[in-house]
């Protein structure tokens, strides 16, 4: 009697897969634009051009055929300088995090340090101490469009 190669594996129900949280996404995210931006400080310091590249998906206007292209993109800097001394700011939604009320900066020193206190805020992140302000919802500076204008006195 021969036995089938099939009988040889271990066979179990399919496990239920649960979904990530959305957390997740946005801290991987926000770690990768700091990483870029260490990057960016380092090209600074060690005085050599930076660039930054993405991916984007383009249809071929002879063949119709859809392909990725490298395109070069402009990455603005999260550091700042002031007489010599620079800040660094760590953004989501393209707006700087204030960590106490009224305070966004980070106070770095020489530029040299940039890239070392941008890798304590890639460990916070990690370790999720940034959580609230990646969950806390974009705020938007556009009025609702059925928001009525109170009614002029007439002169």
């Amino acid at each position: 009697m021969t036995t089938s190669v099939l009988s040889s594996l271990k066979v179990t129900a399919r496990p239920k897969l649960e979904s990530k949280p959305p957390v997740i996404g946005k801290r991987m995210k926000l770690i990768e634009k700091l990483e870029q931006q260490q990057e960016m400080a380092t090209c600074m310091i060690e005085r050599r051009p930076f660039e930054a590249y993405r991916e984007k998906m383009i249809k071929d206007p002879e063949t119709g055929e859809r392909k990725k292209e490298r395109r070069q993109i402009t990455v603005r800097p999260w550091y700042y300088d002031s007489d010599g001394h620079f800040y660094l700011e760590v953004k989501v939604n393209n707006k700087p995090i204030e960590f106490d009320t009224g305070k966004p900066a980070i106070d770095v020193g020489e530029a040299s340090k940039i890239p070392e206190t941008i890798a304590t805020v890639i460990e916070a992140v990690e370790k999720g101490e940034l959580d609230t302000y990646l969950l806390a919802p974009a705020k938007s500076t556009k009025k609702p469009a059925n928001e009525k204008q109170p009614a002029k006195p007439k002169s």
